[in-house]
């Protein structure tokens, strides 16, 4: 019987029941798992019998939540193996094999004198996963050193100590490789002074129990152990308010802010919404460019917080062919987080394509068996959709992953840093108040739980368009209009639903208030995206023309300029080369020793950037005002 059908037709009511445990009519009652207060009143365990879950709300209950299994194995004291067995024993099934018990049951004898005595059970028994015995009638003990291994089913290879009254030897082999069991067959009889009959049952019993139990502990693996308790009815009720309540983008913001994150106030409302679009069947994706230092992992990792901890997937570092060998839907509709996409490299083609394909496949070569010198070739499948996020402090990405992606630069500015290390210090003055940051933080998370999957149709999407100076214009043009589709499905609690009169299906229309929220949030991707120059040399350009200005220049020397913005020579150097190559920079004069003269070629190159830009805007004013 598997753990999927026990938990099917084992209601936790039953269990409850078996126990003598009555809850209230609200399905609260006081915990047996954790020793309450004298005369404490307190009912902290809370039932769902819609789940078949339970919650323990005290802080110091190890029982927490869990299921029916959970619940008998924390009642009982016992092994999960041992749960399992309870529980069918509930159901009514045997609760073991034949001939196997407890480890810890014993029987009794009466020796020659008339006593009785207490004798290890016989059996089978699940120590720990580190330690298995078995026992025979005969006295014969078997104990499995370092428990077993639960991929390859086609051998068995394990560390036995075989021990009969006072004597023991220790042995590895494959259960499976019968030359290697005749060996040991031989060796023990030899030893131990056994018959070989006796000895070779107690090893064909042992592998039937082995099998079996190794077959549990798969079935098992592959239960969700991530399963997160239901929200409460005012959870549930407060995060549904806050979605429906007006201006959801700027409370939102309010709300990222009071959960603790400082400063970048449009990245953090980028990454929310990229994050929240897992749940769609095209999934946005998103990577933090900027210099070591600057908080892009941070950032990441405040916002990614957010997101339930079985909807994310995170790494730092992974083999190449790592991504294929998961289960086939152990990514689908999750955030992948690349802590550093630098030590990654080997995964961003699978990354690539599980992104646009939404899933990827392998034919690998297989043995039939660990003898067999026959090969058959075996496809393995892994699939998506997944929402990617990865860091870098690189300043240009690898095309094909930029281009599947939206850029977000960190702010690395004075004001950013001098806001961070005010918070620090506040944080280590105690001046900071964690409790509200947790309830921000708890709201949040909320949210994205109530968030439901619902289609979302934009009927001004023919009406729209990206700045023409975009490169890659098909991809930009496809982020952002699902930028604009993401921005809707998040106030999907203030859209009226329409049906589809011909398939009958649900969904809610894009606004033009949606389109606005989406422009003023990707203004600054788009314009980078339309820009030649890396965002780090633009910021750099820009800072130099206005060091220029402020002291009425048109020109300047190398020397000068990195003394006054404290760069590296190389950076410096690397930076007007680039310059120069691109035609923004012209070398009026000097020499290599007291160093080279240049000018701006264009001053006004950047201010045509935004001018093309502002197309959003003025498409989104000619909707708002159609001619009539």
């Amino acid at each position: 019987m598997e753990i999927r059908e026990i938990k099917e037709k084992l209601t936790i009511t039953a269990v409850l029941q078996h126990y003598n445990l009555v809850p209230t009519a609200t399905g609260s009652l006081k915990c047996p798992f954790h020793e309450a207060k004298p005369n404490s009143r307190k009912k902290t365990l809370q039932i769902y019998t819609d789940t078949n879950r339970y919650q323990c709300f005290h802080k110091d209950c190890k029982a927490g939540n869990g299921d029916v299994i959970d619940f008998i194995e924390h009642k009982e004291s016992c092994s999960k193996h041992q749960a399992i067995e309870k529980a069918k024993e509930m159901l009514g099934y045997s609760p073991m094999p034949s001939g196997t018990q407890d480890a810890h049951s014993d029987k009794s004898e009466v020796n020659q004198s008339g006593e009785t005595i207490k004798v290890p059970g016989t059996g089978f028994s699940i120590i720990s996963a580190e330690r298995i015995i078995y026992r025979t009638e005969e006295g014969l003990e078997i104990t499995v050193l370092g428990g077993i291994r639960l991929e390859g089913l086609d051998r068995l290879r394990v560390t036995l100590k075989v021990k009969y009254e006072h004597l023991s030897i220790r042995h590895s082999l494959d259960l499976y490789n019968d030359d290697q069991q005749q060996k040991l067959i031989r060796k023990v009889a030899e030893r131990l002074e056994v018959g070989t009959s006796k000895i070779g049952k107690a090893l064909n019993e042992l592998t039937d129990h082995l099998e079996a139990y190794r077959l549990q502990q798969i079935e098992e693996g592959k239960e969700d152990r991530s399963v997160t308790v239901a929200l409460s009815e005012k959870e549930r009720k407060e995060a549904l308010m806050f979605l429906k309540a007006p201006d959801l983008m700027r409370r939102t913001n309010e709300l990222l802010g009071e959960s603790g994150i400082i400063g970048e106030q449009i990245n953090r409302q980028i990454l929310w919404l990229v994050y929240s679009s897992r749940k769609r069947p095209k999934p946005l994706h998103v990577i933090c460019l900027g210099a070591s230092g600057t908080g892009k992992t941070y950032l990441q990792e405040k916002v990614s917080r957010f997101v339930p901890e079985h909807e994310k997937f995170t790494f730092t570092a992974s083999t190449e062919n790592a991504f294929y060998y998961l289960e086939p839907y152990d990514l689908c509709g999750k955030v992948v987080l690349i802590e550093d996409m630098d030590g990654a490299q080997y995964l961003l083609y699978p990354l690539r394509e599980l992104q646009t394909k939404q899933w990827i496949s392998k034919l690998v070569p297989i043995k039939d068996n660990a003898n067999s010198v026959t090969t058959r070739t075996r496809k393995i499948e892994v699939f998506g959709p997944i929402c990617m996020s990865g860091t870098t402090t690189k300043e240009r990405v690898y095309e094909d992953n930029a281009n599947r992606c939206l850029l977000l630069h960190l702010d690395n500015g004075q004001e950013q840093q001098e806001s961070i290390m005010a918070y620090q210090r506040k944080l280590s003055a105690g001046k900071v108040n964690s409790d509200q940051e947790q309830s921000a933080a708890q709201i949040l998370l909320n949210i994205q739980r109530v968030l439901e999957k619902v289609k979302v149709i934009n009927p001004y999407a023919e009406s729209l368009k990206i700045p023409s100076k975009c490169f890659k214009p098909l991809r930009t043009h496809e982020h952002y209009l699902q930028f604009i589709e993401t921005v809707t499905w998040y106030h999907q609690y203030q859209r009226e639903e329409q049906v589809n009169k011909e398939t009958g299906e649900i969904y809610i229309e894009t606004t033009l208030e949606d389109i606005a929220v989406a422009n003023s949030l990707l203004k600054d991707i788009l314009l980078t995206k339309s820009d030649e120059l890396p965002r780090a040399i633009r910021e750099f350009f820009e800072q130099l023309k206005g060091w220029l200005q402020s002291n009425n220049q048109t020109s300047f020397y190398s020397k000068a300029m990195r003394t006054h913005f404290r760069l590296y020579p190389m950076k410096a150097n690397r930076y007007i080369k680039t310059l120069e190559g691109y035609g923004y920079l012209k070398r009026m004069g000097g020499n290599k020793k007291s160093g080279y003269e240049y000018e701006v070629a264009d001053w006004e190159d950047y201010s045509r950037l935004q001018s093309d830009v502002n197309v959003l805007d003025e498409l989104l004013n000619g909707l708002k005002t159609p001619n009539v």
